[in-house]
C-alpha cells in the first residue's frame, strides 16, 4: 500500500527497518466506474419486455432524433446492466437496466495477474504477480504482459495515452514495479535512478541454512552471449558493479527467508548473488537450485521509495511477503 512522505523523511539507501503503511486515500488508485458514472448526470430505464435496445430507446426517448439516438450509442453512452452498449440489435430481457449517460461510458478493464497501486499523470505503481512477463521478449508476440495491459487501462480514458517503460522484474520475480505515463518522466527517472530510487528491498526464499545473520555481495556482472546468463567475472573493473545487503528473516535446515536490499539494481542480481555464496534462490534453476519448493521463483520485490519525477515528493509503497514463502517454515502436526 502506498504512503506518502515528506522530503525531510527520506529512508537511506540501505535502510532495513520500514514502518507499517497506512492508506492515503488521496494517493489510492481510483477508477472511473459505470457506477459512479451512473449516479451522475444519466437515465436509466428498466426494461419492461423483450425487444432490441434501438427501438427500445427510440421510444423512451421519444423527443429525440432517430440519428440523435443513434450517435448516443455509437459514442458509447448506452448501457445495459453496467456494460457499455453500441450494438443498435442488441437484445433486451425484462428486468434489465438501460442507463443513458451524458458522457462516454468508462468501464474498469480488468488486469490479469497485477494490481494498480498508484496512478498520476506520471507514473502508475503495480504489483505484478509471478509468471507475468513484464514486456515482452519480442514485440511480434502476442503476449499478456503488464505493459499491454497498462496500455490498454490508459488508452480507456484517452486513445493517444502511452506507456514507457523504466524497469523491470523477471516473470516469475512478483512485487511492486513502476511505469511512467509520458516521455519526460520516464527519462528523468532513468537518468536519475541512483539518486531517484530510495529504496528497493525484496525478499528472497533460498535454499540452505545462511550461516551470517546479515552479509553483502559485492561483484562485477557480465552476460554470456551466447546462454545470455549473468554471472561473476574474477576480474575487477570487468563487466556492471553490483552491490546486493541481505539479512535472514527466518531459517531453517533447509531454507532461508531472507530481507535484500539493492545497492545497483542489475539484471539477475540478486539471483546470482545468491548462487555466489552457495545459496540460489528457490525454483530458480538457471542459477543453481535444486528444490521447486514453492512452485514459483522465490523472489519478490516487497518496497520502492523513489523520488517523483515531477513534484520531487517521496513516494513509498510496500506489499506483504507472499504467504507462500512462508510454507518451508511451518511445523508438520505431530503424528498420532
Amino acid at each position: 500500500m502506498p504512503k506518502k512522505q515528506g522530503k525531510h523523511q527520506s529512508p537511506g539507501k540501505n535502510q532495513n527497518h520500514n514502518p507499517k503503511l497506512k492508506i492515503n486515500k488521496s494517493q489510492t488508485h481510483k477508477p472511473v466506474s459505470t457506477k459512479a458514472i451512473t449516479e451522475a448526470n444519466t437515465r436509466q430505464y428498466t426494461v419492461k419486455e423483450a425487444t432490441e435496445l434501438l427501438p427500445f430507446l427510440l421510444e423512451k426517448l421519444s423527443g429525440v432524433g432517430r440519428n440523435s439516438v443513434k450517435a448516443t450509442l455509437a459514442r458509447g453512452q448506452v448501457s445495459v446492466n453496467g456494460k457499455a452498449v453500441t450494438a443498435y440489435n442488441h437484445p433486451l430481457q425484462p428486468e434489465q437496466t438501460v442507463t443513458i449517460s451524458k458522457e462516454k461510458i468508462v468501464e474498469n478493464i480488468p488486469l490479469a495477474g497485477m494490481s494498480i497501486l498508484h496512478e498520476d499523470e506520471d507514473v502508475i505503481v503495480i504489483q505484478k504477480d509471478s509468471g507475468l512477463l513484464s514486456i515482452a521478449t519480442n514485440p511480434e508476440e502476442n503476449q499478456i504482459t503488464a505493459y499491454r495491459q497498462l496500455t490498454a487501462h490508459v488508452r480507456n480514458l484517452d486513445p493517444k495515452a502511452r506507456i514507457f517503460v523504466v524497469h523491470r522484474l523477471d516473470r516469475d520475480t512478483s512485487g511492486v514495479m513502476m511505469f511512467a505515463k509520458n516521455e519526460k518522466a520516464q527519462q528523468h527517472l532513468q537518468n536519475t535512478w541512483q539518486d531517484s530510487v530510495k529504496e528497493r528491498t525484496y525478499v528472497a526464499l533460498v535454499e540452505g541454512l545462511v550461516k551470517k545473520p546479515e552479509g553483502t555481495v559485492s561483484s562485477w556482472l557480465k552476460e554470456h552471449p551466447k546462454s545470455l546468463k549473468m554471472y561473476s567475472t574474477p576480474y575487477p573493473n570487468d563487466g556492471q558493479h553490483a552491490v546486493t545487503h541481505y539479512k535472514t528473516l527466518q531459517a531453517n535446515r533447509n531454507f532461508s527467508l531472507l530481507e535484500v536490499n539493492l545497492e545497483t539494481g542489475r539484471k539477475n542480481q540478486i539471483r546470482v548473488h545468491m548462487q555466489d555464496i552457495g545459496h540460489p534462490v528457490v525454483g530458480d534453476k538457471k542459477y543453481g537450485s535444486k528444490t521447486k519448493e514453492i512452485g514459483r521463483l522465490g523472489l519478490h520485490a516487497r518496497v520502492l521509495a523513489f523520488l517523483h519525477p515531477t513534484t520531487g515528493e517521496l513516494l513509498r509503497f510496500e506489499t506483504n511477503i507472499p504467504k507462500v514463502f512462508m510454507n518451508p517454515f511451518r511445523e508438520l502436526p505431530a503424528k498420532k
